[in-house]
C-alpha cells in the first residue's frame, strides 16, 4: 500500500483519525430505521455487546488507543482512561447484527436491557466505521495484511482534528479487506460516517436473555 514504509510501517491511512473520546450518553442513541443514519453510539461508564454472523470490511486497520469514559454510569466520580483496540473499516457490510447494552436504573433498582437487531434479510452497511473494542472473538480472514507500528501522520488535511489518543509506537495492522465470522465483541463505542440499518428492530426489557450473548 502506498501508505507503508517497509521495515517501520508508517500507518498514514489510519493513524490520523480516531473515534472521539467516549464522553456522552447513558444509553445507545437510535435514529431512523431506514436509510442512511449518521451514527455515533457511545455509552457512559459502561460497555455494550455486539455480535454479527459475518462482517466484511474493505480498508481495514486496527491499532491501540485510549478512550476517556465516566467512572460511573450516572456521570459521577469523574472520568478515567481505558485502553481499547480501534478497528476501522472504510466500507463494511454486516449480516445478522445485534447490539445490546445493560443499564442499571437506580430509581427502579433494576437493570434495563436495550437490544438492536438488523441485517437479517439485507446486510447493514457502514462507511468510515470505527469500533473501540475491549474484547473480540471471531474467525477471521485478512487479505494482503501488513503488521507494524502505529506512528503519527504528518500529512493532515485542515479538517482533521489533532489526535492525542492513538498509542503511537504500539502494535498496529492493516489489510485490504477483512472477513470476520461468528463475531462476539465488547466495545466502548461505535462511530460511523453513515450506518444503514436495514431491518432495524429495537426492544427494551428487563430479561437478561435480551443481551446479544
Amino acid at each position: 500500500m502506498e501508505s507503508q514504509v517497509r521495515g517501520g510501517t508508517r500507518w498514514t491511512r489510519f493513524a490520523v483519525v480516531m473515534v472521539p473520546s467516549v464522553l456522552a450518553t447513558a444509553a445507545v442513541g437510535v435514529g431512523l430505521a431506514q436509510g442512511a443514519l449518521a451514527a455515533s453510539f457511545s455509552v457512559s461508564g459502561q460497555q455494550f455487546k455486539v455480535t454479527a454472523g459475518h462482517l466484511h470490511g474493505d480498508g481495514f486497520a486496527q491499532y491501540g488507543g485510549i478512550d476517556t469514559v465516566y467512572a460511573s454510569t450516572d456521570g459521577e466520580g469523574g472520568k478515567k482512561p481505558v485502553p481499547v483496540a480501534i478497528s476501522s473499516f472504510k466500507d463494511a457490510e454486516i449480516t445478522k447484527m445485534c447490539q445490546s447494552v445493560a443499564t442499571k436504573i437506580p430509581v427502579l433498582n433494576k437493570t434495563v436491557y436495550l437490544r438492536l437487531d438488523a441485517g437479517r434479510d439485507k446486510p447493514v452497511t457502514a462507511k468510515n466505521l470505527y469500533i473501540d473494542v475491549s474484547q473480540l472473538d471471531a474467525d477471521a480472514t485478512f487479505t494482503n495484511i501488513d503488521i507494524g507500528v502505529a506512528v503519527q501522520d504528518q500529512n493532515r488535511g485542515p479538517d482533521v482534528k489533532k489526535d492525542e489518543n492513538v498509542l503511537k509506537g504500539g502494535f498496529a495492522q492493516q489489510a485490504e479487506s477483512a472477513d470476520l465470522y461468528g463475531v462476539e465483541q465488547t466495545a466502548w463505542a461505535t462511530t460511523a460516517g453513515t450506518f444503514t440499518l436495514n431491518g432495524l428492530s429495537m426492544r427494551l426489557g428487563m430479561d437478561p436473555k435480551m443481551e446479544c450473548y
